[in-house]
């Protein structure tokens, strides 16, 4: 990963830790989307390998990749595949499980590896390995109690993003119970959905995203100048 998007992304698991998740997309389709979610404000968007000519999506898309936007696969399960995603500057290295070999080959060719994990036990294997992050998945059925008990656990400092039946509806609950971010699968994007569509879904999330993070900076305020 080069320093472009290494701060890229960076900045995006700081300021805005979305994940724009894009399974069934074709590469007929990947343009125009791409473009709608850019334009709404993701910074980080996924393209699972199980999607139709997956590699040739992420391709189209690499190649005119604004630097503040970071891209990768998602559905990673074989190491060799990382490699690949190097070649194309598509950093991100999504799991939906915990693979010490896929997440050692994801480190050794610089890319950010998000590694799905339920248990503590996979959790902290993921984070030993080197995982940039980890993906709470399925977040919705595990729900918030859970992740705050084995949030303790947790290494500090190790971004995690809740997956599967995250909407605007529970966004504010989750951020409440300590989660850093989120991942958007067919709520935000589906088979046959246009880019006016996607476009009109991602502003939304983006909206509540902005909302959540303004709420709280207040309540963080009011504490500091309860404090003082």
């Amino acid at each position: 990963m080069n320093e472009t998007r290494r701060f890229a992304l960076e900045t995006a698991l700081r300021e805005r830790p979305l994940v724009a998740i894009l399974r069934g997309i074709t590469p007929e389709e990947i343009d125009g989307v791409f473009d709608a979610l850019v334009e709404a404000g993701f910074k980080l968007i996924e393209i699972p390998l199980n999607s139709p000519r997956a590699w040739e999506s992420i391709a189209l898309i690499g190649k005119r990749c604004p630097a503040d936007v970071v891209i990768g696969a998602g559905t990673v399960l074989d190491p060799v595949h990382a490699e690949r995603l190097a070649e194309l500057d598509a950093p991100l290295l999504i799991t939906p499980n915990t693979d010490t070999e896929v997440i050692r080959a994801g480190v050794e060719h610089g890319l950010a590896p998000m590694i799905g994990c339920m248990t503590p036990s996979e959790a902290l294997a993921a984070a030993k390995a080197g995982a940039t992050a980890l993906k709470l998945f399925p977040a919705a059925r595990l729900g918030t109690g859970y992740f705050k008990d084995i949030s303790a656990i947790l290494p500090k400092g190790l971004p995690v993003l809740a997956v599967g039946g995250i909407d605007e509806s529970n966004m504010s609950e989750w951020h409440a119970h300590g989660i850093a971010g989120f991942g958007f699968g067919s709520n935000l994007y589906k088979p046959g959905r246009s880019a006016d569509e996607v476009g009109a879904v991602a502003r939304g999330l983006i909206a509540e995203w902005q909302r959540i993070r303004e709420v709280a900076s207040h309540a963080e305020q009011l504490e500091r100048e309860a404090d003082a």
